[in-house]
């Protein structure tokens, strides 16, 4: 059943008609969604543990070990320029076609792109394959509005609190596959010693893994996943219409859509998406910013992180191998995804969306502060029991920044103009975080390996990553005391 929304066209009277109880999941779809959502993180994280090593193989440092981090960053901001160049297009398609045949295209791109990342043997290859994916793969933005669309104000942080489940598995399972499986014939010669083709291309076999998942997930989706908006418009129209236009006739509802039809809302059904200028609200800038400058910290954070444990610990990092890096993400994505699975609902009925939010984006601080205190008692100690428990220090913290996102969420669907443009509204939301994504992780890995050069001062990435999280703090600060505040004012 499709979640009720009322919007600007929606008569004042029923706008008073709350849901009094809490309304039942809708599993037989939320569990396809949660399975679909394995598939954006798995890919990444799969990449994660051995991209460090993949640039030294391939030469294009030129054995420079500081400029390490810098074409990590390109490579990781490269996927999210195409992103955020597509995103939002494809985001406002979905609410005139339809979300399936989005996911459709999204699964194949994911699919090819990882198959050419394994074959790649230059830094030009590397960056196409990204771009590629970045550019076709809509399916993290639209998923989230799928499940806007199938849930409600009274069950979606009840929903939000199974997303983590498929994060906490792909972010698990992503870094054991490429930290184990990478460079095969050297890993276990008993097995893959004999293969020249792995030996030729060492790390298409933990790239081919999640690009079978996806094609898996493609007929999954195919025969299994029911449209979940109500109303759709034939691709042809849109070609006649000229898509963007004001000429194209009302959508009808759709006869696979998820949509009870006693309960379909006359004024939901007749409205139609509006234009990107009708669309940008005070409460969709508000909102839009404050996904903004939280996605910045949290990339620069993800982009940093393998990069420091990778760098040795006389240049200021800790000298771990990609084994033990992909052990150390599987471990954060584990304690995430159990943390947000029994708490998130609970934290949300307790102090609400904002208050959340904000203690999440303020954790940024400490989490900067202890990258130079770990490597600091790595220096002084080794790698012992202290640097092991600021560690653990440094993932507990992470958890508050990780229920930033299903906070936003709730924020996005309350700021949207009307249930037509939500798909364009969250598509908004996911453009712009796509820019700090490109800026997070470019940025922070080229200041990380400019302050580790000899003359530079270590602390400086550090302070750049306080001062995103101070930002992100006193835009948190616009945010109003609960989404149904925004929803109450429509």
């Amino acid at each position: 059943m499709i979640a009720r929304q009322d919007d600007e066209e929606t008569p004042l009277l029923q706008r008073s008609e709350q849901p009094t109880t809490k309304t039942p999941l809708p599993w037989d779809q939320f569990s396809i969604v949660l399975f679909l959502e394995t598939l954006d993180p798995l890919s990444s994280q799969t990449l994660s543990p051995f991209t460090p090593q993949l640039i030294r193989d391939i030469g294009v440092t030129h054995g420079d070990e500081s400029q390490v981090g810098r074409y990590v960053g390109i490579l990781q901001s490269s996927y999210y320029v195409a992103h955020a160049l597509t995103i939002f297009h494809w985001s406002q398609l979905s609410d005139h076609i339809g979300r399936k045949p989005v996911i459709l295209i999204a699964l194949l791109a994911i699919s090819v792109s990882m198959f050419s990342f394994g074959l790649s043997k230059t830094f030009l290859d590397l960056v196409i394959s990204r771009v590629v994916c970045g550019a076709f793969d809509a399916s993290n933005g639209i998923l989230k509005t799928m499940v806007m669309d199938i849930t409600d104000m009274t069950n979606m942080p009840e929903a939000y609190g199974y997303v983590p489940i498929p994060w906490m598995i792909a972010n698990s399972v992503g870094p054991l596959i490429g930290g184990s499986l990478s460079r095969p014939a050297d890993g276990f010669p008993s097995i893959f010693g004999r293969s020249e083709l792995l030996k030729t291309y060492p790390y298409l076999l933990p790239c081919s893994i999640p690009a079978l998942f996806a094609s898996t997930a493609w007929l999954v989706t195919y025969f299994r996943l029911k449209e979940s908006t109500s109303t759709r418009t034939s691709l042809w129209e849109l070609i006649k219409g000229g898509f963007l236009g004001q000429s194209y006739k009302p959508r009808q509802p759709s006869s696979n859509a998820i949509v009870d039809p006693g309960e379909a809302d006359p004024g939901e059904v007749q409205s139609k998406p509006l234009s990107l200028r009708a669309l940008l609200t005070s409460k969709v800038v508000n909102v839009t910013a404050n996904y903004v400058t939280m996605a910045l910290f949290h990339m620069a954070f993800n982009s940093v992180l393998p990069v420091f444990c990778a760098t040795p610990i006389e240049l200021g990092g800790l000298s771990l191998d990609p084994p033990r890096i992909g052990a150390l993400l599987a471990a954060q994505g584990v304690v995430h995804g159990i943390f947000q699975l029994l708490f998130f609902a609970r934290l949300h009925d307790r102090f609400g969306a904002r208050a959340i939010h904000i203690a999440g984006v303020t954790s940024g601080i400490p989490i900067a502060i202890l990258f130079p205190v770990i490597n600091a008692l790595a220096r002084a100690h080794g790698i012992g029991m202290a640097v092991w428990l600021c560690v653990a220090v440094q993932l507990a913290l992470s958890i508050s920044l990780i229920m930033c996102y299903p906070s936003m969420a709730l924020f996005i669907r309350a700021a949207a103009p009307n249930h037509a443009s939500l798909g364009a509204t969250n598509g908004i939301a996911q453009m712009a975080a796509s820019v700090a994504r490109i800026v997070g992780p470019a940025s922070a890995a080229s200041v990380f390996s400019y302050s580790i050069q000899e003359g530079h001062h270590a602390w400086l990435v550090y302070y750049f990553m306080i001062t995103i999280a101070l930002f992100a703090v006193g835009t948190a600060l616009f945010l109003p005391r609960s989404p149904s505040v925004w929803e109450d004012d429509q």
